[in-house]
């Protein structure tokens, strides 16, 4: 075998050894029960493994029977959001920072748009942003002036090691570099952050479950 193909081969297998088993995270809320709808995000700092595919630069927002769909999103810092009005009356978009200070705060992303109500055997119309700030925006999060039960949360991440909890509460994640990780979640209605849980990961499969302060509300079918 030629000396070439062989370095080719030794890094390929170097790289390989470098990645981690995989990596699940479970998140639970104050009861125990499995938490759908929360970000998990890593901050890797070891070398090696495979970069997960990016995350959406591009993601629609439909407000359809009173609610926004789907109630969080998670997309790439830059992303461009489509809010789409698919009831038959009028709905505000309204934007600000989650947290304790839900809809005071005024930052980058921050923004308002109207959109009119759905004319049956018309397209619905839409409205495009682009978001260039990483974290939460909108608050309460993404709210409407006419109806003030209307709830829905964009998370934008500048990391692609990112990913929304299931029905199970649960992420995975494969190919992460091994040696230490930082794990970091965040759910809409957890208004203190929680501390960031620290890992060393290895070629065995790790897990990590983080319990929320809160329970969170169910979300209206």
């Amino acid at each position: 075998m030629k000396r070439a193909t062989w370095l080719m081969l030794a890094c390929v297998l170097q790289a390989a050894a470098a990645a981690a088993g995989p990596l699940t995270v479970e998140v639970v809320d104050k009861n125990g029960k499995p938490t759908p709808n929360a970000v998990v995000l890593l901050q890797v700092a070891g070398l090696g493994g495979q970069t997960p595919p990016p995350l959406p630069r591009e993601a629609t927002v439909a407000q359809e029977r009173m609610q926004f769909v789907p109630a969080v999103s998670l997309v790439a810092r830059g992303a461009r959001v489509r809010f789409v009005n698919r009831d038959p009356w009028d709905h505000h978009v309204r934007s600000s920072a989650a947290g304790a200070a839900q809809f005071t705060a005024t930052g980058k992303d921050a923004f308002e748009l109207r959109l009119p109500g759905h004319e049956e055997g018309k397209p619905a119309q839409a409205v495009e942003v682009t978001l260039d700030q990483p974290g939460v925006v909108g608050a309460n999060l993404l709210g409407c002036y006419i109806h003030g039960s209307m709830r829905g949360f964009i998370y934008v991440s500048d990391t692609p090691w990112a990913a929304k909890t299931g029905g199970d509460g649960t992420v995975r994640f494969a190919d992460v570099p091994d040696g230490p990780v930082q794990v970091r979640v965040w759910q809409a209605e957890q208004l203190i952050d929680l501390p960031p849980q620290l890992l060393q990961l290895t070629r065995a499969p790790a897990q990590v479950r983080v319990q929320l302060q809160v329970v969170p509300r169910r979300a209206r079918l």
